[in-house]
């Protein structure tokens, strides 16, 4: 693919880069002076309150006294514990994603006929509109699948008859039909990467009515078409547990964010997706399948817990690794003592591992998860409750099911749109308010100078080096 500023020189980003960062840097300490509370968290690491909802219930501590104490993890979907819908499902050996979004959507758990009405909706709906395979993913192919994701629901809008009208039945419908769709845009723009960037056979899979969604999922990817009801109910299970995870975290705050500005659908849900590609949220997925790379080139035994244990210091001192200090994986926003959802996976990813030839990268990761927290105490002097979250073992079970790694975020978006979907519709009916925080400027005053009196500030600057003397 081209590179339009290819040819502009590296010198001249340089300059401008170090203007862009004299002018645009606040000092730290001004943060604490006005008491701003960065990434709308409280000193104590607890989110600020910035709206209120019934979607779903997030909680990993109690703040009594005003001090804040751990507790198990807790995950509720509409008052419902995740544990007893996937346990149910469990236990009536069918799947549970398309339950989670009618649940999510419409407050309540469905009746059988009502999932079996529901189900058939999703599966009509997957289809694509004509020619938007082909003109809006193989004409365009992308390197990373999220982005494809982003830009093929805003080009959605151009095939919607009504795509500005914001009532809820018309946010509905577009909602179930983006719910449907994403599935289908996934493997479709995967196949395609395989043949642009990967130099390999591409398969498009014409849609197969009356699968489920983790059912088409595998059916679309594979070449065979091929996959076992096992491998199907377990990618099910990884849907039903990445569907929705509370108004506050960023995805679906950035949803609730657009909603509120009376924007169109394609418009919020893609910036839930924009969102979630950052590694600092559902990108950490990717993030700890490279550690585990790092890891396997850097110990000679990752079942030996001495060994990994020493790597994990090195990576907490920002000595291996990619450098960043950050165990992947391992810490939470709101979960202290543990995540539902990992305890889920986990339990999962131990009953395959041994069976599909992962027992060796299933010890490592159970290592890394005990042992992180009291080597992170002892490296750091800090003895913040740390737990495993959600990424540690959900790349581990996507490994096993065969999934490449280009569809291990994107998967968590197929799943998450539930969610985004439902705090959308929950914003339009009860927010009634665009979200507006303030913010302070710290720009001083300045006069306005013809443009032949001009010099910039940077230039006086010691540190100013000129080009032609770099």
């Amino acid at each position: 693919m081209p590179t339009y500023i290819e040819n502009v020189s590296a010198d001249k980003f340089g300059v401008l880069c170090d203007e862009l960062k004299s002018y645009s840097s606040v000092a730290p300490e001004y943060f604490d002076r006005f008491d701003v509370k960065r990434g709308l968290r409280n000193r104590d690491g607890s989110g600020v309150m910035a709206g209120l909802t019934k979607v779903c219930a997030v909680e990993g501590y109690y703040i009594d006294d005003g001090e804040r104490k751990p507790v198990e993890g807790h995950l509720r979907y509409r008052g419902i514990d995740i544990n007893d819908l996937v346990d149910g499902c469990i236990k009536e050996n069918r799947f549970g994603y398309e339950e989670v979004v009618w649940l999510l959507l419409f407050g309540h758990l469905p009746t059988k006929s009502q999932l079996a009405d529901f189900n058939t909706l999703l599966s009509e709906s997957r289809e694509l509109p004509d020619d938007f395979i082909e003109d809006m993913i193989m004409k365009a192919p992308s390197p990373n699948i999220m982005n494809k994701l982003e830009r093929s629901v805003l080009s959605l809008y151009s095939y919607d008859q009504n795509p500005d009208d914001i009532s809820i039945e018309n946010v509905l419908r577009q909602s179930v039909q983006i719910i449907a769709q994403l599935p289908t845009i996934m493997t479709y723009a995967y196949q395609v990467k395989r043949r642009y960037y990967l130099k390999k056979s591409m398969y498009l899979h014409p849609i197969k009515p009356g699968l489920s969604t983790a059912e088409t999922i595998l059916y679309n990817t594979r070449s065979n078409r091929s996959f076992t009801d096992e491998e199907a109910k377990l990618l099910d299970l990884c849907l039903m547990i990445h569907a929705e995870h509370g108004g506050g975290n960023n995805s679906a705050f950035a949803t609730r964010v657009l909603t509120s500005s009376g924007t169109d659908t394609y418009a919020a849900i893609s910036t839930g997706i924009g969102s979630l590609k950052g590694p600092r949220h559902g990108g950490a997925n990717l993030k700890v399948a490279e550690m585990m790379n790092y890891l396997k080139a850097d110990v000679k035994d990752i079942t030996d817990e001495g060994q990994v244990a020493d790597f994990l210091k090195k990576i907490i001192n920002r000595e291996a690794g990619d450098k960043s200090g950050l165990v992947y994986g391992m810490g939470h926003a709101v979960y202290t003592l543990s995540d539902p959802r990992q305890v889920i996976l986990k339990r999962e990813a131990f009953k395959l591992a041994e069976e599909k030839g992962f027992g060796d990268e299933f010890k490592a990761l159970d290592h890394i998860e005990r042992l992180t927290p009291e080597i992170f105490a002892s490296e750091k002097h800090n003895n913040k409750k740390i737990c495993a979250n959600v990424d540690l073992y959900s790349g581990l079970i996507y490994q096993m099911l065969g999934i490449p790694e280009d569809l291990y975020t994107p998967l968590f978006a197929v799943a998450r749109v539930a969610g985004w979907s439902a705090h959308r519709i929950e914003e339009l009916i009860s927010g009634n308010r665009v979200i507006r925080p303030a913010y302070k400027n710290m720009a001083t005053p300045k006069e306005y100078a013809p443009i032949d009196e001009r010099i910039s500030d940077f230039k006086k600057s010691s540190e100013y080096v000129p080009i032609e003397e770099r």
